[in-house]
Protein backbone atom coordinates (compact mmCIF):
# COMPACT_ATOMS: atom_id res chain seq x y z
CA UNK A 1 0.00 0.00 0.00
CA UNK A 2 1.86 3.39 -0.94
CA UNK A 3 1.43 6.46 0.95
CA UNK A 4 -1.97 7.89 -1.03
CA UNK A 5 -3.87 4.89 -0.13
CA UNK A 6 -3.57 5.54 3.48
CA UNK A 7 -6.50 8.04 3.36
CA UNK A 8 -4.62 10.33 5.87
CA UNK A 9 -6.15 13.50 3.38
CA UNK A 10 -10.06 12.14 4.15
CA UNK A 11 -10.36 14.42 7.10
CA UNK A 12 -13.91 15.68 6.82
CA UNK A 13 -15.97 15.08 9.74
CA UNK A 14 -13.13 13.39 11.45
CA UNK A 15 -11.51 13.13 15.21
CA UNK A 16 -8.49 14.69 14.60
CA UNK A 17 -5.64 15.00 17.33
CA UNK A 18 -2.59 16.40 18.12
CA UNK A 19 0.17 13.59 19.32
CA UNK A 20 1.93 14.35 22.46
CA UNK A 21 4.25 12.32 25.16
CA UNK A 22 4.74 12.29 28.57
CA UNK A 23 7.35 10.79 30.59
CA UNK A 24 7.61 10.01 34.13
CA UNK A 25 11.30 9.10 34.78
CA UNK A 26 12.06 7.52 37.84
CA UNK A 27 15.93 7.07 39.68
CA UNK A 28 15.69 4.68 42.99
CA UNK A 29 12.52 5.49 44.74
CA UNK A 30 11.82 9.67 43.26
CA UNK A 31 10.07 10.99 40.05
CA UNK A 32 11.21 13.66 38.28
CA UNK A 33 8.50 15.93 37.90
CA UNK A 34 8.56 19.44 36.41
CA UNK A 35 6.51 22.39 37.72
CA UNK A 36 5.77 24.69 35.19
CA UNK A 37 6.33 28.21 35.08
CA UNK A 38 3.92 30.64 35.95
CA UNK A 39 3.98 32.33 32.41
CA UNK A 40 3.06 29.13 30.89
CA UNK A 41 -0.33 28.74 28.74
CA UNK A 42 -0.70 25.13 29.79
CA UNK A 43 -0.70 24.04 33.30
CA UNK A 44 1.23 27.42 35.10
CA UNK A 45 2.57 26.33 38.16
CA UNK A 46 1.31 22.70 38.52
CA UNK A 47 3.43 20.18 38.56
CA UNK A 48 3.72 17.20 35.42
CA UNK A 49 5.95 14.63 33.89
CA UNK A 50 8.25 15.52 31.08
CA UNK A 51 6.87 15.89 27.39
CA UNK A 52 5.82 17.21 24.73
CA UNK A 53 4.35 17.08 20.90
CA UNK A 54 5.56 14.31 18.59
CA UNK A 55 7.72 15.68 15.78
CA UNK A 56 6.97 14.53 12.39
CA UNK A 57 9.09 11.79 11.18
CA UNK A 58 9.39 10.65 14.78
CA UNK A 59 7.83 7.18 16.54
CA UNK A 60 5.94 7.76 20.20
CA UNK A 61 8.91 6.18 21.47
CA UNK A 62 11.69 8.53 20.25
CA UNK A 63 9.74 11.34 20.97
CA UNK A 64 9.18 10.96 24.48
CA UNK A 65 12.92 10.17 24.91
CA UNK A 66 14.11 13.51 22.89
CA UNK A 67 11.35 15.73 24.97
CA UNK A 68 13.45 13.97 28.06
CA UNK A 69 16.82 15.01 26.64
CA UNK A 70 15.70 18.44 25.53
CA UNK A 71 13.90 19.58 28.94
CA UNK A 72 16.36 17.65 31.54
CA UNK A 73 19.75 16.41 29.62
CA UNK A 74 18.77 13.25 31.09
CA UNK A 75 19.25 10.11 28.86
CA UNK A 76 16.50 7.99 30.21
CA UNK A 77 16.50 4.20 29.57
CA UNK A 78 13.86 1.16 29.81
CA UNK A 79 11.14 3.15 28.22
CA UNK A 80 7.67 1.41 29.07
CA UNK A 81 4.49 2.66 27.73
CA UNK A 82 1.95 3.01 30.63
CA UNK A 83 -1.45 4.80 29.02
CA UNK A 84 -3.02 5.97 25.39
CA UNK A 85 -5.08 8.66 26.22
CA UNK A 86 -7.62 10.18 23.54
CA UNK A 87 -8.63 13.84 25.16
CA UNK A 88 -11.69 15.54 23.88
CA UNK A 89 -11.02 19.23 25.72
CA UNK A 90 -14.02 19.93 23.20
CA UNK A 91 -12.31 21.62 20.48
CA UNK A 92 -12.29 20.69 16.71
CA UNK A 93 -9.29 18.61 17.47
CA UNK A 94 -7.95 16.36 20.78
CA UNK A 95 -4.52 15.37 21.73
CA UNK A 96 -3.78 12.02 21.55
CA UNK A 97 -1.64 11.10 24.90
CA UNK A 98 1.08 8.76 24.93
CA UNK A 99 2.12 8.10 28.79
CA UNK A 100 6.00 6.76 29.73
CA UNK A 101 7.94 5.53 32.29
CA UNK A 102 11.99 5.49 31.98
CA UNK A 103 14.88 5.29 33.76
CA UNK A 104 17.58 7.26 34.60
CA UNK A 105 21.18 6.62 36.06
CA UNK A 106 21.41 10.04 37.98
CA UNK A 107 19.71 12.81 38.82
CA UNK A 108 22.21 15.52 37.81
CA UNK A 109 19.91 17.50 35.24
CA UNK A 110 19.71 20.56 33.18
CA UNK A 111 17.15 22.85 32.77
CA UNK A 112 16.73 26.24 32.12
CA UNK A 113 13.64 27.09 33.78
CA UNK A 114 11.72 28.38 30.73
CA UNK A 115 9.05 25.64 30.58
CA UNK A 116 9.32 25.10 34.43
CA UNK A 117 11.35 23.83 37.34
CA UNK A 118 12.52 20.31 37.73
CA UNK A 119 12.41 18.56 41.26
CA UNK A 120 12.91 15.12 42.08
CA UNK A 121 9.97 13.72 44.42
CA UNK A 122 9.91 10.68 46.58
CA UNK A 123 6.83 8.61 45.40
CA UNK A 124 5.37 9.07 48.76
CA UNK A 125 5.35 12.76 48.59
CA UNK A 126 4.13 12.63 44.94
CA UNK A 127 0.17 12.97 46.43
CA UNK A 128 1.25 16.65 47.98
CA UNK A 129 2.23 18.50 45.22
CA UNK A 130 -0.62 21.04 43.26
CA UNK A 131 -0.22 18.39 40.23
CA UNK A 132 -2.19 18.41 36.63
CA UNK A 133 -5.78 18.02 37.07
CA UNK A 134 -5.78 13.81 36.03
CA UNK A 135 -2.56 13.27 37.61
CA UNK A 136 -4.24 12.34 41.00
CA UNK A 137 -6.36 9.06 39.52
CA UNK A 138 -3.62 8.82 36.88
CA UNK A 139 -0.13 8.34 38.88
CA UNK A 140 -1.13 6.15 41.04
CA UNK A 141 -2.07 3.75 38.64
CA UNK A 142 0.95 4.00 36.04
CA UNK A 143 3.84 3.79 38.93
CA UNK A 144 2.01 0.71 40.29
CA UNK A 145 2.36 -1.10 37.17
CA UNK A 146 4.41 -4.34 36.20
CA UNK A 147 6.91 -4.31 33.43
CA UNK A 148 4.83 -6.77 31.72
CA UNK A 149 1.64 -4.92 32.08
CA UNK A 150 -0.38 -3.87 28.83
CA UNK A 151 -1.02 -0.09 28.63
CA UNK A 152 -4.05 1.70 30.06
CA UNK A 153 -6.72 2.81 27.15
CA UNK A 154 -8.18 6.48 28.57
CA UNK A 155 -10.66 8.50 27.22
CA UNK A 156 -10.52 12.02 28.89
CA UNK A 157 -13.35 14.64 28.83
CA UNK A 158 -14.63 17.40 30.46
CA UNK A 159 -18.25 17.37 31.98
CA UNK A 160 -20.80 20.50 32.06
CA UNK A 161 -18.95 21.65 35.14
CA UNK A 162 -15.60 21.87 33.04
CA UNK A 163 -14.06 19.00 35.52
CA UNK A 164 -12.25 16.41 34.02
CA UNK A 165 -13.71 12.71 33.50
CA UNK A 166 -11.07 10.09 32.90
CA UNK A 167 -12.78 6.23 31.42
CA UNK A 168 -10.23 3.75 31.81
CA UNK A 169 -11.19 0.70 29.81
CA UNK A 170 -12.53 -2.20 31.26
CA UNK A 171 -13.03 -0.64 34.28
CA UNK A 172 -16.85 -1.41 33.83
Amino acid sequence: MGAQEQGAEAIGGRWLVIPRTLVFVHHDDAVLMMKRAPHRRVFPNRYNGLGGHIERGEDPAAGALREVYEESGLRAHSLRLRSIHNIDAGGQTGILLFVYTAISEGRAVQNDGAEGDLEWIPREQLGELDLVEDLPKLLPRILAMRDDDPPLSVHVSYDESDSIVLNFHGDG
